[in-house]
Order: structure tokens, then sequence, then C-alpha cells
């Protein structure tokens, strides 16, 4: 068997000839579409603003508690999991491909044991008839002249690096998600704080003025509007507990356990969660950051190698099938000295009519290549439009979230000054009971507006394609 393994330079000898005939490529030169975005964003950045590219998430999200939920949920999340399957079929597939560009060197054997009669035989009586062979043989290996099985290769390359983008989308959403329930449950616990709080005051006050109302000092209308407040009150609280369990249900699927036990942080312990201070930098980085943008560019990538192959499917196709090693009639002299046997086969195919299938492929890919060029405008679009909306949400939210505090100051002094007021029989139970409405008011849409800012935050790191990933860079 040694003597057979050195024929296999013979073989190699061979196929290197016919692979330095290949080089040759017809698909078209790769360029890149113009962006259709404007220039600048409608904002401009502070000075002092941290860009996403010296932000990973893990520094981004200041909270310990939330970062540990994210760390869950990258483990443990099915979405997730799901997306990182896909890029390891994707993988498979684009390795299978790129088989077909390197020959496939095997080791074979056959044999044939027949009756032969004897008017088929040349001497006239039948006879058993044997072939044994044994050798390295080469399958079928196409000269990739024209660069056929190359683009097939380049568009499976790049349909993997798409789906590996696809699945740093994933990931960048399921994050996203798990930052903006956090922030829902948490908003929902401090309006259950406030709503307690506002029930046992209210509860206060309805006694107060049933002692006053059964001693004849105040009204039967006083009485139920202290009543009727007391009863929202309640039913506010129902609401966000409601809310809060529902959020931890929500937290839960996210994060892929069953048992999520974090226990929130009271409201003094629940500031800036999240970094606030991002820079959006120039749109143009969308291009480099965004995992979206740099999947839909390798689709095109790959739709641009498509029509390569479609080209060299009107030329020549040239495959090579050939065997070194011994044959014997006696499987038993199949490897004596003397039985050495080689076979040669290569074939050329020349496309002369094909029913117009070959032009209607070429066409189907410049067709498919044009959609993907559409694709890649849009994605990079919605990704501005993403971008802008986020920067309007962080700015105006930021103003609305100060203002909102002011005036969740001023109503609370205000409902003091209200309740002094109508203890000391100057003003009337009606205005006490308006400031005990504002007041409460104002303090739940001051939760609200933090949290949707905060939120917004957590956008516009999404959307600028920030440091997601523990090396700050898209794979």
């Amino acid at each position: 068997m040694s003597w057979l393994l050195s024929q296999r330079w013979q073989v190699v000898t061979v196929l290197s000839a016919g692979l330095a005939l290949g080089g040759c490529s017809l698909a078209p030169t790769y360029q890149q579409p113009e962006a259709p975005i404007p220039a600048q964003w409608s904002v401009t950045d502070s000075p002092t603003a941290v860009t996403i590219d010296q932000l990973d998430w893990q520094s981004f999200v200041r909270d310990a508690q939330l970062r540990e939920l994210i760390g869950l949920a990258l483990d443990n999340n099915r979405d997730l999991r799901q997306a990182v399957l896909n890029v390891s079929a994707a993988r498979a597939a684009y390795r299978i491909q790129r088989a077909d560009r390197v020959p496939g060197v095997q080791v074979q054997g056959s044999g044939v044991r027949q009756r032969v009669p004897g008017d088929l035989s040349g001497t006239g009586a039948s006879a058993v008839q044997e072939n044994w062979q044994a050798g390295v043989g080469l399958a079928a290996f196409e000269l990739d002249l024209f660069g056929r099985v190359r683009n097939l290769s380049q568009a499976a390359l790049m349909e993997y690096l798409a789906t590996e983008h696809a699945a740093s989308s994933v990931q960048i959403s399921l994050i996203a998600e798990v930052i903006e329930t956090y922030l829902a449950r948490s908003a929902a616990w401090q309006q259950h704080q406030l709503t307690q709080q506002t029930l046992a005051a209210r509860r206060t006050s309805l006694e107060l003025i049933t002692q006053r109302h059964a001693a004849g000092l105040t009204t039967a209308l006083d009485l139920e509007e202290a009543r009727g407040l007391t009863e929202q009150a309640k039913a506010d609280l129902e609401r966000a507990d409601r809310l809060f369990r529902q959020a931890s249900h929500a937290l839960n699927l996210l994060v892929g356990t069953n048992e999520v036990t974090i226990a929130l942080p009271t409201p003094a312990q629940q500031a800036a969660p999240l970094v606030e201070t991002l820079a959006a930098g120039a749109p143009s980085d969308l291009l480099l950051h965004r995992p979206d943008v740099q999947a839909a560019e390798h689709r095109l990538r790959a739709r641009n190698a498509d029509i390569g192959a479609a080209r060299a499917a009107f030329l020549p196709r040239i495959s090579l099938t050939g065997l070194v090693g011994s044959a014997s009639a006696d499987l038993s002299n199949l490897f004596e000295s003397g039985q050495r046997a080689w076979s040669f086969s290569p074939q050329l195919t020349l496309p002369i009519f094909a029913g117009g299938g070959n032009r209607a492929n070429l066409d189907l890919a410049q067709v498919r290549k044009d959609m993907a060029v559409a694709e890649y405008e849009k994605t990079v679009q919605v990704a501005f439009r993403e971008v802008a909306d986020a920067l309007a949400a962080v700015e105006t939210l930021h103003r609305e979230t100060d203002a909102r505090g002011a005036l969740a100051q001023s109503s609370s002094k205000a409902l003091t000054l209200a309740e002094a007021r109508y203890r000391a029989g100057v003003d009337d139970h009606l205005r006490y009971l308006d400031a005990q409405r504002n007041d409460f008011a104002n303090q739940l849409a001051l939760i609200e507006v933090a949290t949707e800012y905060q939120s917004a935050l957590a956008s516009l790191f999404r959307a600028l394609g920030g440091g997601w990933l523990p090396e700050n860079a898209a794979p």
C-alpha cells in the first residue's frame, strides 16, 4: 500500500496545473451605495459627552442589579439562543460551499464479478470474469476558470456574516428590552410606594372629615369628596401592583429563568442607572456600528457575487475525474507488482441551448442585487431616523424631567400649605382636595417622565450601535 500513497503526488501535480488556470471572476466590482441620509443630526452633541467607542454596555449600565439581569438574559434567553444556532447553521452552509473550491481526493475501491455467455465471450465459451481496482481518486473536480465556484463560496460567506450580524442585532434588542422592562418594573414599584403613602394620607384625612361631619363642622359633599379620593387611591394602588407584576413576568421571560428575585432599590438609590451623557457622533458612524446595517451590506455583497456565478454559467465548464492505483482480474493479485493502473477523464461542458434558463438566472441575480441595494438604503434610513428620534427624546425628556421635578416640588409645598390652611379654618375643604389631587398627579408624572428619559437613553445607545458586546465590537 505504501507505493499507492506515493501516487498521490501525481494527482496533486495535475490539480496544481488546473488550479493555476483559475483566478478570473465575472462578478461586478462592488461599490458601497451612497448612504441616503443627511450629513449631520438636527441636534448637537455636548463636548463632554461620551461616545459609544469609549463605552461598552457594562459601563453604560451603572446599576449592578441590572447588569446581573442582563448577564442572565445573555446566557438563558431562548430568542438569542435561536439566533446563535442560526449563525452556526450559516457557518456550516458556508463551509459546505467552500469545500467545492478544493479537490476532493479519496481512496476508492471497486470490484465486479460477472458471468459472460458464450456468444458474448471472445473465446466462444461462457466464463466468469472479474475486475478489481483500488487507488487514490479524484471525483469530478471543477476547474474554476471563470470564478463560478469562488463566487458561490463568496456569496455563502457573505450570508454567513450577515447572519452573524443579525445575531448581534438580536443581542442588542435583548439587552435594550431587559433595560426597558427593568425600568418599567422600577417605575411601577415607585408608583406603588407613592400610592400607598397617598392612600394612608387620604385615609387619615377621611377620618378627620368624618369626625368634623359628625360634629356638624363640614358638609356631606366634603365627606363624599374625601371618600372618593380614598377609593381612587385604592384603585391606583391595584393598578400599580398589576403593572409591577406584569413587568416582573416580562423580566422572567426575557431572562429565561422562572425566578427573578432581584429586589428593586428604593427611589433614593435609583438615581441615574444609566450613563446620561452620550454623543451621537457623525451619521456616517452608523455604517460602522450598527449590525443591521452591516448585515444588509453583507447581503448586498452576496447578491453581487451571485451575478458573477450567473455570468459564468454562460461559459465552458471543465471538470476532472481521475484514479491512480492498481487493477487486476484476480482479487488476490490486486496489489502485486506490475498491476499499476491509472485513468484520467477530463470533461468539457459548453452550454449551447438552455431554453433561456441561464439568461433568466442572470436577470434574477441582477434584480435581487437591486433589491438588496434598496434594502441597504432603507436600513440606513431607518437607522438614521431611530437615532434622530432617540436624540430628540433624550433632549426634550431631559428638560421635561427638570420641569416635572420643579412642578412636583411646588405641588408638595402647595399641599402642605393647603392642609395647614384647612386645619386652621382659613380655606374650605375643596381647595385642600384639589391640592391633594394635583400633588399626586404631579408625583406620578415625575416618575413616568424620569422612566421615559432613562428608556430614551437606552434607545439612543441601541440606535447608535453602541458597544453592547463585551469586546465593544460587532463580529
